[in-house]
């Protein structure tokens, strides 16, 4: 616990600085470490089947096409080019024809594909939502810091029934029911007095509890993935808190359904 907290205090003491500056110390930042989740995508595939050295490659330059090809704050309303999507698709998929079966397949390069958008998705947004407005990317961490926080500690107090063993056999239903409750009012309270966009407080509430409902499916999700695959955790670059995908579970999804939710209203 103490090796967790540490680590804890020492990203906060990066990140903050990184957020209050922005621009090209938050694209740097943003650089490396979708670099090395992308490292955890590959090592998590190459478990089952090894990833030639040039697809590593192409995945890599399409994921920075991906989360540097639209960075200003309007973008979350247009979304990303097809340009960067049909690179994807060609880069990943025709190789495909000119490697042996058992070298580089086409389920392969759909795995690849897969992961290298979810990762693109996610960073790029981040990127989009900081440019729209900062605070809203606290807001939507906050959300999942309080989730998460709340939801590991009263459950580990007062839970009693297990949420879904088979994914997440310590979450339980009481734990995550007052995480959701803290969470969301929290961050209602922090989105009124500090970003004070002319939304309506009920509009507010709903989108507040919406989110904090999708991190904490963002987090199961990520367990899921990591049970199928027999791990304990996506990597151990942050002792006591496992790998980046680790971290960004729950602001994954809650990232992706902020966007379609700004859409919507």
């Amino acid at each position: 616990m103490k090796k967790k907290v540490i680590v804890a205090i020492i990203a906060l003491i990066i990140i903050i600085p990184i957020l209050i500056i922005g621009k090209l110390p938050l694209y740097i930042g943003i650089a490396i470490i979708s670099m090395l989740a992308y490292k955890e995508i590959i090592t998590l595939r190459q478990a089952h089947n090894k990833v030639p050295d040039l697809m590593k490659v192409v995945g890599a330059f399409s994921l920075f096409y991906l989360v540097f090809n639209h960075m200003e704050g309007y973008y979350l309303q247009i979304g990303l080019s097809y340009t960067a999507l049909c690179t994807l698709l060609v880069g990943m998929l025709t190789p495909t024809i000119f490697y042996k079966d058992d070298k580089y397949t086409t389920k392969d390069a759909f795995y690849l594909i897969g992961g290298v958008l979810l990762l693109g998705l996610v960073f790029n947004s981040i990127i989009l939502v900081y440019n729209s407005n900062k605070w809203y990317l606290v807001y939507l961490v906050l959300i999942t810091a309080l989730n998460d926080t709340f939801a590991m500690i009263l459950g580990k107090l007062i839970g009693k029934h297990k949420l879904i063993p088979t994914v997440s056999p310590n979450k339980t239903v009481e734990g995550s029911f007052l995480g959701l409750i803290i969470g969301t009012f929290i961050s209602v309270i922090f989105f009124v007095n500090i970003i004070k966009a002319p939304i309506s407080i009920w509009l507010v509430i709903l989108m507040t509890l919406v989110l904090s409902v999708v991190g904490q499916l963002g987090d199961l999700l990520f367990s899921k993935i990591k049970r199928e695959n027999n791990i304990k955790d996506f990597s151990n670059i942050m002792p006591g808190h496992g790998g980046i995908l680790d971290r960004l579970d729950s602001l994954a999804l809650v990232l992706l359904a902020f966007i379609i939710i700004i859409n919507l209203i």
